[in-house]
C-alpha cells in the first residue's frame, strides 16, 4: 500500500502527534487551515486516502470503508508515533470510527467532522452522491463532464460543502479548481469516487458488531462531535445520536457550519479542540 502523507512543521519539539483524514472526494489539503492554527499544540500529518488526493489506488481494489480504514491503520503503524489524535471528516470520520474502535492502542482522542455514520433515510440533499456508486455511474459521469470546465465543478462541490458559499475564498476556489482539473485526468478518478461512495452506502447498510453505531460505541478515546447546522450531507440532527453513542464525547454544533467546518470556520474547530483537550487531560488527570 502507498500513502501520501503532508506533513505541517511542528512549531516545537515534544508535541503529541495528530493524524488528518479527509472525506469523499477530498484530500489532505482540506486540512490545511486548521493544521496551520493547530501547530502549536500537536504535530500534524494529513493523509491522502488510497485513489484520493496524491495516493495511488488500493492494490487490492478495496474501497470499502473497512478498506480506508485499513490503509488509515497501516499509516499509523507505518509512522511509528505512538498513539494520535485522530481527527475525520466526513468518509475519514466513518474510517476513523472504525480504527478507533478495533485499535484503541494507536488513538489518544478522537475528533470528528460531520462524521458519515449511518443516517436512514438520508437528507435528500445528500442523495446524489449516494448515487455515484450505483453501477455503471463512472462510465456515465465521465460522459456527462466531459465538455465540463473543471471551474464549474469545483464551485458546485465547494457551494454543497460549505454552509455559507460566500465564505469560499478566491484562495480555496483556485486550489480546488486546478486539484479537480488535475485528479480529472487521472485513469481512475471516476473509479475510487463511484466505489467509494459505494463503500459508504455499503456501511450504512450493515447491521450487528459490524454496524459503524455498534463501532462507535466500543470507541473508548475521549470524542470531539462537530456538527454544522447548515450540512446538506450529513444531518445535524445525527449530533444526539452520536453524542449517546460514543462513550466519553463531547458535542459541538456549529450554527452557520456546512459539512467541512475544519475549512469553513477553521478557528472555531482549532479553539473546540484546545478546549476539548484541556477538559480531557483535567478528567484524566482526576
Amino acid at each position: 500500500m502507498t500513502l501520501a502523507v503532508r506533513r505541517r512543521a511542528a512549531a516545537r519539539d515534544g508535541l503529541e502527534p495528530a493524524l488528518f483524514v479527509h472525506g469523499l472526494g477530498g484530500s489532505s489539503r482540506n486540512w490545511s487551515a486548521l493544521m496551520e492554527l493547530l501547530s502549536t499544540e500537536v504535530e500534524c500529518e494529513a493523509m491522502d486516502l488510497p485513489g484520493f488526493g496524491a495516493s495511488p489506488p488500493p492494490d487490492n481494489g478495496d474501497y470499502s470503508v473497512y478498506g480506508h480504514a485499513r490503509a488509515v491503520i497501516r499509516c499509523l503503524e507505518a509512522s511509528g508515533r505512538g498513539a494520535v489524535h485522530l481527527f475525520g471528516n466526513s468518509l475519514g470520520g466513518a474510517a476513523a470510527t472504525r480504527v478507533a474502535a478495533l485499535r484503541p492502542d494507536l488513538v489518544r482522542t478522537v475528533t470528528l467532522i460531520s462524521p458519515a455514520l449511518p443516517e436512514l433515510p438520508p437528507q435528500r440533499t445528500a442523495l446524489p452522491t449516494g448515487l455515484l456508486g450505483m453501477p455503471g455511474m463512472p462510465r456515465l459521469m465521465r460522459r456527462m463532464t466531459r465538455e465540463l470546465p473543471a471551474a464549474h465543478r469545483a464551485r458546485q462541490v465547494l457551494r454543497l460543502c460549505y454552509g455559507d458559499p460566500a465564505r469560499i475564498t478566491l484562495d480555496e476556489f483556485t486550489a480546488a479548481e486546478a486539484e479537480l482539473e488535475r485528479r480529472q485526468a487521472l485513469p481512475y478518478f471516476w473509479d475510487s469516487l463511484s466505489r467509494t461512495a459505494r463503500g459508504i452506502v455499503n456501511a450504512y447498510t450493515l447491521t450487528g458488531q459490524h454496524s459503524l453505531w455498534r463501532q462507535a460505541q466500543r470507541v473508548l478515546a475521549p470524542t470531539l462531535l462537530v456538527y454544522g447546522v447548515r450540512d446538506r450531507l450529513v444531518s445535524f440532527r445525527m449530533a444526539k445520536r452520536a453524542s449517546r453513542a460514543f462513550p466519553s464525547s463531547r458535542l459541538v454544533v456549529m450554527p452557520e457550519a456546512g459539512h467541512v467546518a475544519m475549512m469553513e470556520y477553521p478557528a472555531e474547530v482549532a479553539r473546540s479542540f484546545r478546549e476539548f483537550v484541556v477538559a480531557t487531560a483535567a478528567a484524566e488527570g482526576g
